[in-house]
């Protein structure tokens, strides 16, 4: 099973994230992600044996009940890119309100999945949506321009569960299903 932790868009801020996907149309390269899946994630876990899901359930399980905060507000929008506006391999929509929040929870599930043998992250954590991804840098100009001048704002949603998510490769791109969901 492919895996990560995260926190989902609601459902109607997807025409939102595909209105400021829109604006990248024309930049040759990009690979965009599906708005209707859109998400932010706390912490990838990548390929693991279905045998180990009870433990990390129960990781994610402790590391949700051990933040000092129940449902918060987040705001997302903005725009950045990594690593580098030199150098893009992602672009991305930023968390302004929650994004507070969303880095506790990065900081509270990182090391209990540590402990179970998971790679710490090899960066800063940074709350963002992956709006897209560069896969050559024939509209990189055109890229830069809309980061360096756009700042859109997608919405506002309650955040009120952290999910373990399946990522299934298909013929039409990754497929997300939820494994269990933790309440905040």
């Amino acid at each position: 099973m492919r895996l990560f932790v995260s926190i989902d868009l609601d459902a109607d801020l997807a025409e939102s994230v595909a209105g400021v996907q829109e604006r990248f149309a024309d930049a040759s390269g990009l690979s965009f992600t599906d708005p209707e899946q859109a998400h932010v994630t706390l912490k990838f876990l990548g390929d693991t044996d279905p045998d180990r899901v009870p433990e990390i359930v129960e990781a994610i399980e402790t590391a949700v009940d051990d933040v000092d905060f129940g449902p918060f507000e987040a705001e997302f929008g903005g725009l950045g890119v990594f690593p580098s506006l030199e150098y893009i391999s992602v672009l991305w929509l930023g968390v302004r309100d929650g994004s507070e929040e969303m880095t506790l929870l990065h900081e509270t599930v990182e090391p209990r999945l540590y402990d179970l043998g998971f790679d710490p992250e090899e960066h800063d954590f940074t709350p963002h949506v992956t709006l897209a991804r560069m896969e050559h840098a024939g509209g990189k100009e055109l890229v830069q321009e809309n980061v360096r001048e756009l700042d859109p704002t997608v919405g506002r949603q309650r955040v009120e569960t952290v999910r373990l998510t399946e990522s299934e490769l298909t013929a039409d791109g990754p497929a997300y299903s939820t494994v269990e969901a933790f309440d905040l």
